[in-house]
């Protein structure tokens, strides 16, 4: 059942980019929210991602109305919010290359109707400052309550109050959550670089890749507006680390990526490394994410599990959160297939 009365203030535990599109959400409806983030606002997957968007691109799935309604709330985010964090829309191709052979042009994947990009960690800060709600800094150790509602949360060994508590820890909400009956969230390791000194159109490429040796890989390559350019692609079976700071970078796996990159491109040839980069994807076993209450405890909310399309798709996630928080229903979107209850 939802709090009653609607709630007044809401602890939302995570600063990534799912946290913060229901902060920012909550704020719209006047609702005062405390973000709680142990290493910073965009510190893990939020901060280093493609920012890749794409309209259609989950039709035929569950996933498929929450990304056509994301899809279009970006739009309208990008006009309301008011802060320039590299919204725009692209073209979209998907090409075959070999790290010693021909590149092959296979098709188009999306365009500007269908396809946009957003500079991920810049998207999550605009959203945070837009918000209006208090970063708090700290590990969040427990949540707090009785009797089946939650009360709030232990951060650093102090209790801190509120009226509702979200939980979107990314891949470490499973951990802060180990006691309540909520599906399991993994950690999925990648890495990425982004490159400067290439000029390239507003075009993302998706490659069928092989390596010298043999290794299939399928990088993505997103240009941002800023003149960097974004290559990820490589996945690695690492165990989660207890907090984002410990997250360690591959310099060899990174040193692929780039020369995937400059495989497809001579541009990108004579592009140089600027960041190399690694972080855990949230995932769940069924490829759902989690949203909704926490089963058994009143007043508990959980956003986790989006896995590669977190940054899409958390706006449609944010504003529903919101209004089941506040209204009691989600309104803008029919969150069933996202029940954290689901076995």
């Amino acid at each position: 059942m939802r709090p009653v009365p609607p709630p007044r203030h809401v602890v939302v535990c995570g600063a990534g980019v799912i946290g913060a599109a229901v902060a920012y959400f909550l704020g719209r409806r006047g609702v005062s929210v405390t973000l709680v983030e142990r290493t910073g606002v965009a510190c893990a997957a939020s901060g280093k991602s493609g920012g890749f968007l794409a309209l259609d691109w989950c039709d035929n799935s569950p996933l498929g109305p929450l990304a056509r309604a994301s899809f279009a709330l970006h739009a309208e985010l990008a006009r309301e919010i008011g802060i320039d964090y590299g919204y725009r829309r692209v073209e979209t191709f998907m090409l075959r290359a070999r790290e010693a052979g021909p590149v092959a042009h296979l098709g188009a994947l999306g365009t500007t109707e269908t396809t946009a990009q957003i500079h991920p960690a810049q998207f999550t800060s605009a959203l945070v400052k837009a918000s209006g709600a208090t970063v708090r800094m700290g590990r969040v150790e427990d949540l707090l309550g009785g009797d089946g509602r939650a009360t709030g949360v232990r951060v650093d060994g102090a209790a801190l109050e509120a009226d509702a508590v979200v939980l979107a820890m990314g891949p470490w909400t499973t951990r802060l959550a180990r006691r309540l009956p909520l599906p399991r969230v993994r950690g999925l390791k990648g890495y990425s670089v982004t490159l400067t000194g290439a000029t390239l159109p507003a075009q993302a490429f998706f490659v069928d890749y092989r390596t010298a040796d043999g290794r299939h890989l399928e990088p993505e390559i997103v240009p941002r507006p800023d003149g960097s350019v974004y290559v990820c692609g490589m996945a690695d079976p690492a165990a989660l680390p207890d907090s984002a700071d410990d997250v360690t970078v591959d310099d060899d796996a990174c040193a692929v990526l780039a020369r995937a990159a400059a495989t497809v491109s001579t541009a990108l040839a004579e592009a140089t490394i600027d960041r190399r980069q690694a972080c855990y994807r949230p995932v769940t076993d069924d490829g759902l994410p989690l949203i909704g209450r926490v089963p058994g405890v009143d007043a508990a909310y959980v956003a986790t599990g989006h896995g590669p399309w977190g940054m899409l798709n958390a706006p449609g996630t944010g504003i529903a959160l919101a209004e089941l928080i506040a209204d009691g229903a989600a309104a803008t979107l029919d969150l069933r297939a996202f029940d954290p209850h689901r076995s």
